[in-house]
């Protein structure tokens, strides 16, 4: 290992990406299609319920100024892990392996906490997608009841009941165990996500939109919810390395025009204009997802529904993908080879239901996205960006210790954000749970 502190001219000269061996490399275009992917998902129909808590003119500003702050959270920790693998002399490094080398070539009182900065990392990470699959596995529940309640009157289950059901089909497609087997699912949960933003805005605009009694400024209790949501819909960081690592050119992703630019600057827009108008046209009523506002006596509404439950169920392993990988890395070398196969069925079916066992204890959409937005991606996207960078920059914070104040000001964002969103959101389901059992 190279001490930062120390650091000598072969360090400087290695070039991570000229020893990179990657067997299929992405071109700039598939990199760009991989992030927007990742950012675009079930959050882009939270959107208009997030405007509907700040209001349309402070979501229009926020939803701008979290785009910019995630974007530039992304930019630092990839600049960062660059570092990293020239001190390291690695073609790459993972998120949780760039943590643990910025601590180990930091200042000599940080480098202590390397293995801990990596666990952090892992644990974020993991706890992160567990929370997304949570987050699925009540969005499919909750599109399913809504369609089955209508054209299956005779027989009325309850939110819990379905999320119990889609653990079935669910634990038999976390089995499979290559991206590359998931690449067809893939494709046509992207497909089934255009084709529902595209009828969302059919009827968003299909009739006269009404502004006047839709407030500019929300409440301000209710702005960390809005924080919460936006933070969760924007934030694609677990992702990034894995985007940038597997780039033809990876020197493409940062910069100006680039990968990274272009892809915030697309979601930014696209966050910013369903959530305005969404909020124009259902207002206050406005669900965890835009598609349960959807008429239910008309068929491409229906089409919507629809494709919003199979697009997250074929996103889902996905997803679970991050958490059994993390799984297995640190399970493994305890686990004889005989029994990997079992172990790994087992846990893959575990995981599952433990998620789906959340689902059932809170079957609040809205409420679990604002929790996972605050608790998870607030540390993973903000916080941690910030902390990494001054440590791998202490002995160079820019003039006057810029760098040092900017990342300090971005770590209080990310701690605002957790407190607040997380407060806002407990008392939210506290709420709902006394009003449900009276």
């Amino acid at each position: 290992m190279v001490i930062k502190g120390t650091k000598t001219l072969d360090s400087e000269d290695y070039n991570p990406y000229e020893h990179r061996q990657v067997v299929k490399p992405n071109s700039d275009i598939r990199s760009l299609a991989n992030l927007l992917k990742a950012s675009l998902g079930s959050g882009l129909l939270a959107m208009p319920l997030a405007f509907s808590n700040s209001g349309w003119l402070m979501g229009i500003i926020g939803t701008i100024v979290i785009a910019f702050i995630c974007g530039h959270c992304v930019h630092i920790f990839v600049k960062t892990s660059r570092g990293c693998c020239r001190l390291e002399r690695k073609p790459l490094l993972s998120y949780s392996e760039t943590c643990y080398s910025a601590f180990a070539n930091g200042p000599k009182f940080m480098r202590t906490f390397a293995n801990f900065a990596k666990m952090f990392a892992e644990f974020s990470l993991f706890f992160t997608y567990i929370g997304v699959c949570c987050i699925f596995t009540v969005l499919i529940a909750t599109s399913i009841k809504q369609l089955l309640d209508t054209y299956v009157s005779t027989v009325i289950l309850s939110v819990e009941f379905y999320c119990l059901i889609l653990l079935v089909p669910l634990c038999l497609m976390v089995q499979i165990r290559h991206l590359k087997w998931l690449a067809p699912f893939s494709l046509l949960a992207n497909i089934m996500l255009f084709a529902t933003f595209a009828i969302c805005l059919y009827y968003i605009f299909g009739e006269k939109l009404t502004f006047t009694d839709k407030v500019a400024v929300g409440h301000f209790s209710r702005f960390p919810a809005f924080l919460s949501t936006v933070i969760f819909a924007m934030e694609g960081i677990g992702v990034v390395m894995p985007v940038e690592n597997t780039m033809k050119k990876p020197q493409h992703f940062l910069g100006c025009p680039s990968v990274l630019v272009i892809a915030m600057t697309t979601v930014m827009m696209l966050y910013t204009i369903l959530g305005l108008f969404g909020y124009f046209r259902y207002g206050d009523t406005l669900r965890g997802t835009i598609t349960l506002n959807l008429p239910m006596d008309d068929w491409p509404a229906i089409c919507a529904k629809i494709f919003i439950s199979v697009s997250i169920l074929f996103t889902y392993p996905l997803h679970f993908f991050v958490v059994i990988d993390i799984f297995t890395r640190y399970s493994e070398p305890y686990i004889k080879e005989k029994y990997r196969n079992i172990a790994q069925v087992g846990v893959r079916a575990f995981v599952v239901c433990f998620c789906g066992g959340v689902g059932v204890a809170l079957p609040y959409l809205e409420q679990i996205i604002d929790l996972v937005g605050a608790l998870f991606y607030s540390t993973l996207g903000l916080i941690i960006p910030g902390i990494i960078e001054t440590v791998f920059r202490w002995d160079d914070l820019g003039k006057y210790n810029w760098v040092l104040y900017k990342n300090i000001l971005i770590v209080l964002f990310g701690m605002l954000s957790l407190v607040s969103g997380s407060a806002v959101t407990i008392m939210d389901i506290i709420k709902l749970v006394k009003s449900g059992s009276e």
